[in-house]
C-alpha cells in the first residue's frame, strides 16, 4: 500500500516519461487478465481489513506506552527540557484525564480506516488500469502468456490471490511492528543528519529580505495584502521551540 502511494505521488516528469512509453494494445489485452488474478476487484478492503486494525492498534499501544522524553525527543524539543521529564507514558497520562481514551482512540482508528477503505475502494479501478499498464511494459507478450498459464494453475492461482496479501500477513506486521520503536529511537538522529545535510545553504530569507515586487508577488499567492506580511509570526514560532 505504502508503494502504491509512492507510486501516485511520482514527480509529474517520471509519470510523463512513463506516459511516453506507452504500451502496444496487444500487450494491454494480454496483462488484463494477469491483473484480473494479481489485484482482483476488492484487494483494498482485504489489505485494509482486520489485518490493518490488528497493527494500527499494536501500533498506537507501543506509541502510548513510550515514555514522555523519548516521545519529545522525537519531536525536537531541547535536550535540557527533556531531562525535567520523567519515565511517564502518554497511556498512564491519558487514563488521568480521559479514562476512555484508548476506547476513543480505537473508535477513531478504525471510523478512519473504514472511510480509507471507501477512499481507496472507489480508486481502485484506477490503480487496476495503471498496473495493467505497467504489466504491458514490463512483460511482453510471450511473458504475459506465461504467467497466466501458470495462473491457470492451482498453485498459480493461489499464488496470484495471496501476492499482494501476503504484505499484510500477521509475520510480516509482526516485523513492521517491531521496526517501529527503532524507528522512533532513531528519529532524532535521522532529523539531525537531515538538519546537518541542509547546513551549508543559505539561511531562508525573511519578509525584510524581500524586495517590493517580490512582497507583492507573496501577497498575492497567499490571497493577502503586501502591508500584511511581516516576520512576527515566524518569530514567535521559533521562540516557542527554544
Amino acid at each position: 500500500m505504502a508503494g502504491a502511494a509512492l507510486a501516485f505521488a511520482a514527480p509529474a516528469p517520471l509519470l510523463a516519461q512513463a506516459q511516453e512509453q506507452a504500451a502496444d494494445p496487444a500487450r494491454i489485452a494480454a496483462a488484463k487478465p494477469v491483473v484480473d488474478k494479481v489485484f482482483p476487484v476488492g484487494t483494498y478492503r482485504r489489505m485494509m481489513g482486520e489485518t490493518m486494525s490488528k497493527m494500527m492498534d499494536s501500533m498506537m499501544d507501543g506509541v502510548m506506552k513510550m515514555p514522555l522524553a523519548q516521545l519529545a525527543r522525537i519531536g525536537g524539543v531541547p535536550s535540557e527540557k527533556i531531562a525535567t521529564l520523567n519515565d511517564a507514558s502518554m497511556a498512564e497520562i491519558g487514563a488521568i484525564l480521559d479514562p476512555h481514551f484508548r476506547e476513543r482512540t480505537k473508535k477513531g482508528m478504525d471510523a478512519m480506516m473504514a472511510s480509507m477503505a471507501d477512499l481507496m475502494n472507489g480508486f481502485e479501478p484506477q490503480v487496476r488500469d495503471a498496473l495493467t499498464r505497467a504489466y504491458a511494459r514490463k512483460f511482453d507478450g510471450r511473458q504475459l502468456g506465461e504467467l497466466n498459464g501458470f495462473f491457470a494453475t492451482p498453485t498459480g492461482d493461489l499464488y496470484a490471490r495471496e501476492s499482494m496479501m501476503m504484505f499484510m500477513d500477521p509475520e510480516i506486521m509482526r516485523e513492521m511492528q517491531a521496526f517501529m520503536p527503532e524507528m522512533m529511537k532513531k528519529m532524532p538522529d535521522i532529523a539531525a543528519k537531515a538538519e546537518a545535510a541542509t547546513k551549508d545553504l543559505p539561511a531562508p530569507r525573511k519578509i525584510a529580505d524581500l524586495s517590493p515586487a517580490e512582497r507583492d508577488r507573496l501577497a498575492k499567492l497567499l490571497g493577502v495584502k503586501a502591508g500584511d506580511l511581516n516576520d512576527n509570526a515566524a518569530s514567535t514560532s521559533d521562540e516557542g521551540t527554544e
